[in-house]
């Protein structure tokens, strides 16, 4: 017997990369389509009149008449541990890691404190319509462990890892570099490829890692390429300064990272505002990924990322969307592209809401090598999808009435929408989140 179910309204798409193409054109929207979902994968999506005579008799379809059907979004970086710290006033990162951060993630010892804060994190991002994210955990492993055992029984397809610390943080957030090497082998072998659960090596940054602690994080890629890494990235111009300290023979923040060997596909470096033309080189060389996350850079007063100059066509970097929760303050990705867009304005360039809607999206899905899985609705991928409403709100529905086009009406859902915008969240095919 198979799990068969359709869903019919506006659905919202890419075909192509909107950055090296022309936006609207790439953009591939049905105006009353159907997508027909099998076994919690796409099995058929197109124009409701073409698709209808390929439905199985007997299959429910959920009409959203109103609503946008995408592909779920795509958060390259955050931190689940932070959420009950979001929103914590008045530092800059290195101050705001010691005042904040640091005492927030020591609770995470306790696994029943993991479990809890694991399952709001996970509701809180299927209601703001995030299907697959990239996730730190602290520096214990049974923060991890809570995280996957949540994400399992969701069966959302996630990425995450124990965060390696081995000096510059307090005593009780320090592992060792055999230990975090041992526990996060142990971890991986684990969790990595157990049904859409996925390893991440993860050193915090460069300044809590020893030279020893980042050559046995690049051991443990060197294990199995499929794995993740993740980190982040001159974030902060004092951050920027330390590293230059910490490892003066190095040529840049980057080339620390690639001289231990974590620079390479599948690895995500979080922020990279205050990086060079070379560096960008080498992330386009090597098939890295960066996270732009434009809620935090605004919220620590870090800078702006250089969005246009990443995905320069004669070098494109693979670039993602980031929350970066909690020096972000939204889990919604739809606020993430509020700010981007500013952020692009302040730089002198214009963000097209296809190509906002592609970073939320196939292009998240790219940065981390998965859009042959995700970020995209076609057949054959996994059907993880979020059903956004352009009328959440009086405002939103008043602004609504006046959009002419599909792309002015993306516009309007990435300036004034937020997790009320989410109508509903689905998971391989199965609905997990329902506006109330």
């Amino acid at each position: 017997m198979h799990d068969t179910l359709a869903l019919r309204g506006r659905v919202v798409t890419f075909r192509d990369n909107p950055f090296v193409t022309d936006p609207v054109a790439a953009l591939h929207h049905e105006e009353d389509g159907l997508v027909i979902i099998r076994d919690g994968r796409i099995e058929r999506m197109g124009a409701y009149a073409d698709t209808l005579p390929h439905l199985p008799a007997g299959t429910q379809v959920v009409h959203y008449p109103d609503c946008l059907i995408s592909a779920g979004f795509v958060d390259t970086h955050v931190h689940y541990p932070q959420l009950p710290m979001i929103a914590a006033y008045g530092e800059q990162l290195l101050e705001w890691l010691e005042r904040y951060t640091f005492p927030t993630e020591s609770r995470f010892c306790d696994p029943a404190h993991a479990h809890d804060i694991a399952r709001r994190f996970l509701t809180e991002l299927l209601r703001c319509g995030t299907t697959t994210a990239a996730v730190f955990c602290t520096v214990h492993p049974q923060s991890v462990e809570a995280f996957f055992t949540e994400s399992e029984r969701l069966n959302t397809l996630m990425i995450a890892g124990k965060v390696l610390m081995d000096r510059n943080a307090p005593p009780d957030l320090r592992d060792t570099a055999q230990g975090g090497y041992d526990d996060s082998l142990a971890l991986m072998e684990h969790w990595h490829g157990r049904g859409r659960q996925m390893y991440a090596v993860t050193p915090r940054f460069a300044p809590t890692s020893s030279e020893e602690q980042l050559e046995l994080a690049g051991a443990l890629l060197a294990r199995d390429d499929s794995v993740f890494m993740q980190t982040h990235l001159a974030e902060n111009v004092d951050e920027v300064a330390w590293v230059r300290q910490l490892f003066p023979a190095r040529r840049s923040y980057l080339d620390v990272y690639a001289h231990a060997g974590l620079v390479r596909p599948r690895a995500i470096l979080g922020h990279a505002i205050h990086v060079d033309e070379p560096d960008l080189a080498t992330c386009h060389d090597s098939g890295c990924a960066l996270a732009h996350c434009p809620t935090s850079n605004l919220f620590l007063g870090s800078g702006s990322f250089r969005l246009f100059d990443a995905m320069d066509p004669r070098r494109p970097v693979r670039v993602g969307l980031g929350t970066d929760i909690g020096a972000g303050t939204s889990l919604s990705q739809l606020q993430s592209l509020n700010e981007a867009y500013k952020i692009a304005q302040g730089t002198g360039h214009r963000l097209h809401p296809a190509q906002a809607f592609w970073l939320a999206t196939a292009g998240g899905a790219r940065a981390l090598h998965l859009d042959h899985r995700i970020g995209t609705i076609a057949p054959g991928m996994e059907a993880d999808l979020c059903i956004l409403d352009p009328a959440a709100t009086p405002l939103q529905a008043l602004r609504a009435q006046s959009c002419d086009s599909i792309s002015d009406l993306l516009f309007s859902l990435m300036m004034l929408g937020d997790d009320r915008s989410i109508r509903a969240t689905y998971v391989a095919g199965r609905k997990v989140h329902e506006r109330a």
